[in-house]
């Protein structure tokens, strides 16, 4: 996409959506859509169908899935920094990587989030450094092939948006790569890092 106040619009909608959702985000699902015409198919069209798709569910039930799908599922995890460390040292030193890139250009997370959290990624892109941004998303493509082709084998709505942000995230060595993940999963060595938090702790959507 080479619109960047598009691509910026694309990373808030998804920055939302992929937050846990709630009444708040239901009341924005309107002001998403005014924007779908600016995005070219590949992204609108998945787009439009997530947003269907909570346009018409229940809040609770929309809850329930995420949290079945997001906090239960080893594949479909939120945090960039799992899929290609795992709860391993090198998982520690990613995610400095993360603050500082933050740092340089004076945005700042909630107390509580960890800055790989995927909905606050693609915030910084929004309203931050997107170039910056893309190149943190670029860097973990394989593990958003991965998140999107568990979403997908999970008949998860959340497919469709993992494909809508696939869209805009430069491509390299995911392809490779993620298949190696989807055979083996993240590295597992538990040493010198807090396991895995559970995404109900980590509310961008939150934020008050």
């Amino acid at each position: 996409m080479s619109d960047p106040t598009a691509t910026r619009r694309l990373l808030a909608a998804c920055s939302l959506l992929l937050s846990y959702p709630d009444e708040a985000t239901v009341e924005r699902i309107p002001l998403v859509r005014e924007h779908l015409a600016e995005l070219p198919a590949q992204a609108r069209d998945p787009l439009a169908r997530f947003l269907d798709w909570l346009d018409s569910t229940d809040v609770l039930r929309a809850q329930e899935h995420y949290v079945e799908i997001f906090d239960r599922r080893r594949k479909a995890c939120l945090y960039l920094t799992y899929f290609l460390n795992g709860d391993t040292r090198g998982r520690g030193m990613a995610l400095v990587g993360f603050k500082e890139a933050y740092q340089s250009v004076g945005f700042t997370i909630g107390d509580g989030e960890l800055p790989d959290f995927l909905p606050v990624v693609l915030e910084f892109g929004a309203v931050g450094d997107l170039d910056a941004a893309l190149g943190i998303l670029g860097r973990h493509r394989a593990g958003l092939e991965l998140l999107h082709h568990a979403l997908d084998g999970f008949d998860s709505p959340y497919a469709d948006l993992a494909a809508a942000l696939l869209t805009v995230v430069p491509t390299g060595m995911a392809g490779p790569k993620a298949a190696e993940l989807a055979a083996s999963g993240p590295p597992t060595e538990m040493v010198g890092l807090t396991p895995f938090i559970p995404v109900e702790s980590l509310r961008v959507g939150a934020r008050t």
